[in-house]
């Protein structure tokens, strides 16, 4: 059965589960965290989630293009904090916070690029992990 790959050489399902994962991981630092490093490892996963849905939105991309537009998703939105209109819509459906944000604090700006780098590393070592394994699968 052949599966469709990303730029890297992983399944899409390789990629949408660990998407899963590191949802799961945010909303356990939401739910049990507290504190700088919650928010901290929060901002970074949050990072992390995007990188890896640009991956899928845009997988013929080179891997430091895909990871400037995580970047600039990021900070995007942490900028539009500025302007209120985040805080507004969480208001109107609360669930929003989640992925707007209420407040701007620009030590989250740091902490996206470190969740994206992080994030760009697990892939791009997934992927050379990846074609180990197929080539060593190829020569017998």
């Amino acid at each position: 059965m052949r599966t469709r790959r990303d730029q890297g050489g992983r399944p899409w399902a390789g990629t949408a589960v660990a998407a899963a994962l590191v949802v799961a991981a945010g909303l356990a630092t939401a739910r049990y965290g507290s504190g700088a490093v919650a928010d901290a490892l929060g901002d970074a996963l949050y990072a992390a989630l995007v990188t890896l849905l640009v991956g899928l939105a845009v997988p013929r991309w080179s891997t430091p293009a895909r990871a400037g537009l995580a970047v600039g998703l990021c900070c995007a939105v942490e900028l539009a904090q500025l302007t209120g209109a985040p805080a507004a819509a969480t208001d109107a459906w609360p669930p929003l916070r989640y992925l707007l944000g209420t407040t701007f604090v620009a030590t989250d700006l740091l902490w996206y690029a470190v969740g994206v780098l992080l994030a760009t590393w697990g892939t791009v070592l997934a992927s050379r992990v990846g074609d180990a394994r197929r080539a060593a699968v190829s020569r017998g």
